[in-house]
């Protein structure tokens, strides 16, 4: 089985969507999704520098299209119909994104229509950056250490363990004082490192956004999602277009489990899988937490190829199951 999963903030790095503009469209798609999220993708994807793409407000339109932009050329490449389409549907694969990753994983699956998508993550940016502006407050990785030791330390310091990425990385949030502290009296054999970030994202923090995005959801038109859909709330399947939203809207405020995520595609039996653009993170979880999956990070137009050989492999998989 295939996973095609995408990446979260933090993963886009200045001039990452260069090589992708000499793709035919892809300038084309990159204006029609500025329009909708009101900022210019192809300025921030190619000359706006490392501050300026960390802001909130711009990395997470910027993630999410640079998402779509390489599953359209990498389904082009596979011969199959656009996003829009539903290409995926009926194929034996799983879909899964981390974060504001999960709203690109959603579109892909037919839960969202790309404008609505694109709309989702405007409004999610725009309101998350708002509370992050209200509060100090920032994210630091644990790597390594004892699970429940870590766990405790964060817990100790007044911390939200935000994202558990795996077994040996957490991800916690919550004020600037009180990352100081787990930073003063880190977990044994463990080490906390700062992140890039502007907010306590997934923590009780961000409850403006979800209260902005509830407001947001009677504007939306979910749709059945097709293949699966993993939600970042347990790892488990979302089995309809409003639990899908409903998902997208609660995990702002509530942790990622990523590490979840993982597991379940390893007992749903994935053998291989693929990393959209801004590619690279997830791959390298993945190789470590799901020993023995090929992993593709389609981290440009040259990792196409690759990428579609899998998709490809997915592809005679349906065939052969419908003969």
């Amino acid at each position: 089985m295939l996973a095609i999963v995408c990446p979260g903030q933090g993963s886009q790095t200045p001039g990452f969507l260069t090589p992708w503009l000499e793709l035919p469209a892809a300038a084309a798609r990159l204006a029609a999704l500025s329009e909708v999220a009101g900022i210019d993708l192809l300025a921030h994807g190619t000359t706006s520098d490392a501050e300026t793409i960390k802001d909130t407000a711009v990395a997470q339109p910027l993630i999410v299209a640079a998402g779509l932009v390489s599953a359209h050329a990498l389904f082009h490449c596979a011969g199959l119909p656009p996003v829009e389409d539903s290409p995926l549907r009926g194929l034996p694969l799983v879909l899964a994104g981390h974060s504001v990753g999960e709203i690109t994983a959603a579109a892909l699956s037919g839960a969202l229509s790309e404008h609505d998508a694109m709309i989702f993550v405007r409004e999610r940016a725009n309101t998350m950056a708002g509370a992050a502006a209200a509060t100090p407050t920032g994210m630091s990785a644990v790597v390594g250490g004892d699970r429940a030791d870590v766990l405790a330390a964060i817990a100790s310091a007044g911390l939200t363990a935000a994202n558990m990425n795996s077994v040996g990385q957490t991800v916690a949030a919550g004020t600037l004082a009180q990352l100081q502290s787990l930073k003063d009296n880190p977990p044994a054999k463990a080490r906390v490192i700062p992140l890039q970030v502007a907010g306590a994202f997934h923590t009780g923090h961000m409850a403006p956004a979800v209260t902005a995005l509830q407001e947001l959801r009677p504007s939306l038109n979910p749709g059945s999602p097709d293949p699966v859909l993993l939600s970042n709330f347990d790892g488990g399947p979302v089995t309809s277009g409003d639990g899908a939203v409903e998902s997208l809207i609660a995990q702002v405020s509530r942790p990622v489990r990523w590490d979840l995520c993982m597991e379940t595609m390893v007992s749903m039996g994935v053998t291989a899988l693929i990393e959209l653009s801004p590619a690279g993170t997830l791959t390298g979880l993945a190789k470590r937490a799901m020993p023995g999956v090929t992993c593709i990070a389609v981290k440009s137009p040259e990792d196409l190829e690759s990428a579609k050989d899998l998709l490809v492999a997915a592809l005679a998989g349906r065939k052969e199951g419908t003969e």
